[in-house]
């Protein structure tokens, strides 16, 4: 049922950032071949953020070779938790969300992440099936296992306390509560991305205070967005979504700058160590260029989410469109219900959604993303006709046809 030790322990270490202690995994798989029983490996899933990208498929894809080596993945949906808000990299406290909210983002975490995993060898649990049935005298034994000294080794909640920031009791719970789904689940195997360490780490040590086995950690590195400076983020519109079409999806990994190359071949695309070696010698020596670099890297990234034909069919799309300078083959048309026909262009990028506010089309305009029927739009006061069809372009992968009646 299981690959032998060495061959599960090469593909677990492949592009992990931190094992702890990973002489203690090698024993879990040990018993594991031993008993012919699988691991149980937990993500917990923070359903405060429902839109997924590329920079949360890090950790998911590290979790699908779990699964593909026949273990047991639990993706632990944190509705509960939610509820308080993980204040990881937070300086100051985080809204809470309704039960009904976390929820339904949960529902659309779980849809988006089975883009990543198997739903063979899945669990998905939500933790208020625990912790929402615990008694008062629970938290407080809870609470009774972790100092505050403790808490305050952690680098934010640190920051926090010594700049006057309020750190409020709930948020001490965060980290003890998701602790505590490593008990209630009996965790073999927990994995996070790096800001993670210190919860999964006292996960750890709950266990081994409630007298079970205590389980590993994985973390995963953070992937930057596209600018190649922040980490992945949807606020930051650095982001490559897992819902992206092919096209954006494409396009997108086009636009990274050279120096992510690898580590988007390595982590987006999940190319082996092999490969990803090839591509650092190819493009040390000189013979693969950064553009065909990028181009194998988005195919493969398009590939993995959309299919080989997809990934193609993307390929050639973009070539056309900023090689040749064509125009893409399906531009949605948009019909604008208006009294009056002439129109601001601010009004109409801002109604066809192609910018959340005015204030942001300015800025598009300003900086030169505009252009209506092929000419750059440089007047932010620009007034248009559009009772005939009129072809609006928002930088460089994004068109709509757009018409008034």
């Amino acid at each position: 049922m299981f690959p032998p030790l060495y061959e599960q322990m090469d593909i677990i270490r492949s592009g992990v950032h931190e094992l702890i202690p990973e002489e203690e995994l090698a024993k879990k798989i040990e018993r594991s071949l031993r008993t012919n029983t699988p691991l149980r490996i937990k993500l917990g899933c923070d359903p405060s953020r429902p839109d997924l990208h590329l920079g949360h498929a890090v950790v998911l894809n590290k979790m699908r070779q779990f699964q593909d080596l026949g273990h047991i993945a639990i993706l632990l949906i944190g509705d509960f938790t939610g509820m308080i808000g993980d204040p990881t990299g937070r300086s100051k406290t985080r809204p809470a969300l309704t039960l009904e909210e976390t929820r339904q983002n949960g529902q659309s975490y779980i849809e988006q992440a089975t883009r990543v995993l198997s739903r063979e060898r899945l669990q998905l649990v939500y933790n208020s099936t625990w912790l929402g049935t615990m008694q008062f005298a629970d938290v407080i034994g809870l609470a009774a296992k972790y100092t505050v000294a403790q808490m305050l080794e952690r680098d934010d909640f640190s920051k926090r306390y010594k700049s006057g920031e309020p750190i409020s009791i709930h948020e001490f719970l965060y980290p003890l509560a998701q602790g505590y789904d490593s008990v209630a689940l009996q965790a073999d195997v927990e994995l996070g991305g790096t800001d993670q360490k210190f919860n999964l780490l006292v996960g750890r040590e709950l266990q081994r205070l409630y007298g079970q086995e205590p389980q590993c950690i994985l973390t995963m590195p953070i992937l930057e967005g596209t600018d190649g400076m922040e980490k992945m983020s949807k606020s930051l519109g650095n982001y490559i979504g897992l819902s992206d079409s092919p096209r954006e999806m494409f396009g997108k990994t086009m636009s990274i700058p050279d120096t992510l190359i690898t580590r988007y071949f390595r982590y987006a695309a999940c190319a082996t160590e092999a490969e990803v070696q090839q591509m650092e010698q190819e493009l040390h020596k000189g013979s693969l260029h950064p553009r065909e670099a990028k181009v194998r890297t988005a195919k493969a990234i398009v590939a993995r989410y959309h299919g080989e034909h997809a990934a193609q069919a993307a390929h050639e799309e973009f070539e056309r469109m900023f090689v040749k300078k064509d125009l893409p083959d399906d531009i949605q048309t948009v019909t604008l219900e208006l009294e009056n026909p002439i129109v601001p262009i601010v009004d109409v990028l801002v109604h066809t959604g192609l910018s959340s506010s005015k204030s942001e089309a300015r800025r598009l305009i300003q900086g030169g993303g505009v252009s209506l029927d092929g000419e750059r739009v440089n007047d932010v006061l620009l007034v248009a006709d559009f009772s005939t069809e009129r072809l609006v372009k928002v930088g460089k992968r994004r068109f709509l046809k757009i018409r008034t009646v």
